[in-house]
């Protein structure tokens, strides 16, 4: 306990501090500055208070709130660990509200006959971490087959756009309309079946995953490049992925198998998604834009009779007993 004769009275500590005087006695009843009392019974402090109080008074002009603050001088956390702590929760906040922000113009751009049907909308999505959460809930629901966590995570990650921190309005109603989207049990139904379908013809479903993302990521030039689909070699390495794992080979029959088999990806409502992920994003190439481009190129090749030799001029050589899909009934008679 210092001397009385070497400690300062509650005037000089908030003279010394810039803290006012009321501010040190709320403190001093907190338990946050510690004084010891004179013989008339006025508050002393020595000088560890000056230096408590000088640090108590940075942390709260940052905004650190006296929880935090008693962390730090109990030595339970340090400095760094509570300012870290308080800029991610402003920046929570601040992505909040950067997210109101582009949805008030959204809303305000809208054209009247548009503006109910858009605030309805945005009026759904508390912010983009909600709906980024419903659009992984929908991967989720919709993968009946048996992939790896670690597959899955590396696929939900390319099919889940992240928030942007300062979204444009167009991002917002983008991810909006995702959300929405995700809410579409019908769509669900469509993936689901294929999932199940696959889970039953497919051996290895982390081998076919990792097939089409190589396919795919052929195919991102051409998507970028605003090509066509067309029959080439990323169009003969998405069929290979999906041979190799169904025990078939790449022949016409098996082509127009597979188109009947990826027909829920190519619903309008896929088709929808997978550019509005692209407009939430900000990139006109994903997975979903290379997959569509790809099993569009499968319907040219299908329409043209099937191209098993196609990319290399020669059919592959696979063995003559390997099955493939067997094609729906009529499911190659694909319309203009």
């Amino acid at each position: 306990m210092p001397l009385l004769d070497e400690t300062f009275g509650i005037g000089d500590l908030a003279r010394l501090t810039g803290v006012p005087v009321r501010t040190v006695r709320f403190y001093c009843d907190e338990g946050i500055i510690d004084s010891v009392r004179s013989t008339g019974g006025h508050r002393r402090f020595d000088r560890a208070a000056v230096e408590r109080l000088g640090l108590v008074r940075r942390l709260r002009r940052l905004g650190l709130g006296l929880p935090s603050i008693r962390q730090v001088l109990a030595g339970e956390r340090s400095v760094a660990e509570v300012v870290a702590a308080e800029r991610a929760a402003l920046d929570v906040q601040a992505a909040g509200l950067a997210w109101r922000r582009a949805s008030l113009r959204a809303v305000e751009e809208a054209g009247p006959a548009d503006r109910a049907a858009r605030l309805e909308l945005l009026a759904a999505v508390d912010n983009g971490a909600a709906a980024r959460d419903a659009l992984i809930g929908f991967w989720r629901r919709a993968t009946a087959a048996p992939v790896s966590e670690a597959m899955l995570t590396a696929f939900v990650t390319m099919a889940v756009p992240e928030p942007p921190t300062d979204p444009t309005p167009s991002q917002v109603v983008a991810f909006a309309e995702l959300y929405a989207l995700a809410g579409d049990r019908a769509l669900t139904r469509g993936l689901l079946a294929m999932a199940r379908d696959n889970a039953e013809l497919v051996a290895d479903q982390d081998e076919l995953m990792s097939g089409i993302s190589e396919a795919c990521a052929l195919a991102g030039p051409m998507v970028r490049a605003g090509e066509p689909p067309r029959v080439g070699h990323e169009l003969d390495r998405f069929v290979a992925a999906h041979a190799a794992v169904r025990g078939g080979r790449d022949t016409p029959r098996f082509r127009c198998g597979l188109l009947a088999h990826v027909a829920a990806d190519r619903v309008p409502r896929m088709r929808r998604y997978w550019r509005l992920v692209a407009e939430a994003g900000g990139s006109p190439v994903t997975l979903g834009t290379s997959h569509l481009w790809l099993t569009d190129s499968l319907e040219r090749s299908v329409r043209a009779g099937g191209a098993a030799e196609a990319g290399s001029g020669k059919p592959r050589a696979q063995p003559p007993s390997a099955r493939g899909p067997a094609p729906v009934p009529g499911s190659c008679r694909v319309s203009g």
